[in-house]
């Protein structure tokens, strides 16, 4: 398969009120039959939005601890794969798997002897039981070739044995103050259990591969989940850089007590690069939202008008 060649524009980039209006949720569009047929073909859910087909692979079936917190599944352990349509009626696809590390080669494995790529491979946390690793994996062709192209390795996913329940953490009771924290970030959040997560997408960025637009849905965003109560939260989560944000958005969170995880490309071929990181923090969850805002901010400045 051809190397992956992106090109992006930029255009102007607007956090808050703006952002958070085009960021509202709409009804669903109902899912074309061509993209029906991917979610029987690998037997999963997913759903259509912002032209792409978003299939969702959450790992329920772990039990992970993160540095002593029992962090629920939306945490940040729902693996993904999404397609969108590029020239010539053929899709693109992209996509991050959450696994353990005895699935790690075994599913590379598959990936690369369907024909598909795989762009990254990286850690999320640190202090994670059982450890897991995020792979990122890449390809185009028509919308059946590519469901099948995958499956072989989604069917991989959950069957390895793994260190699940091994380790022991304290889960946190309580609410939060999800309006105060939209309010603080300034883009709306999404409910999923006891998870809030902020997805803010790179607006000043037109990213394009083969045609297909690749938006926040594809993965070109930045987002935070937050779990637990006012006083008592942890905040994880992922920045999408230019890389003259990198350093800037490092000093943003560092200095407001976020420890940085890791540094890395989810995708290749890009130019300008794109550079994303992940981040983790303990607190409560305002002084949490105050850091991720100065990460963000970071974002698109000197193209803003």
């Amino acid at each position: 398969m051809p190397r992956m060649r992106t090109f992006i524009t930029l255009v102007p980039m607007f956090i808050g009120v703006a952002s958070a209006a085009a960021q509202t949720p709409a009804t669903a569009p109902q899912i074309p039959a061509e993209y029906a047929a991917v979610l029987q073909t690998v037997g999963r859910q997913g759903d259509f939005k912002d032209n792409v087909l978003k299939v969702n692979i959450p790992r329920n079936d772990l039990k992970v601890v993160v540095d002593g917190v029992s962090t629920p599944t939306p945490f940040g352990f729902g693996g993904w794969f999404a397609l969108t349509k590029g020239d010539h009626a053929m899709d693109v696809m992209m996509g991050d798997l959450v696994l353990t590390e005895t699935e790690v080669n075994p599913v590379m494995s598959a990936v690369l002897g369907n024909g598909l790529e795989v762009t990254a491979l990286h850690n999320h946390f640190f202090f994670d039981t059982p450890r897991i690793f995020y792979m990122h994996v890449h390809g185009h062709g028509t919308t059946a070739d590519l469901a099948n192209k995958i499956k072989p390795a989604l069917d991989l996913i959950g069957k390895s044995p793994s260190a699940a329940g091994a380790a022991a953490g304290r889960a946190i009771d309580g609410k939060l103050d999800t309006e105060s924290l939209s309010k603080t970030i300034g883009s709306p959040g999404e409910q999923n259990g006891a998870v809030y997560k902020i997805t803010v997408g790179r607006s000043d960025v037109t990213l394009k591969e083969s045609g297909a637009t690749i938006n926040s849905r594809m993965g070109l965003n930045t987002w935070a989940a937050f779990y637990g109560s006012d006083a008592d939260a942890v905040v994880a989560g992922d920045v999408a850089m230019l890389d003259a944000e990198v350093t800037p958005v490092l000093k943003a969170l560092r200095a407001n007590g976020i420890d940085v995880v890791a540094i890395h490309h989810h995708m290749i071929g890009t130019q300008p690069n794109i550079t994303f990181l992940h981040y983790w923090g303990k607190g409560s969850a305002q002084k949490l939202a105050i850091g991720v805002r100065a990460a963000v901010d970071q974002l698109g400045k000197g193209r803003r008008r």
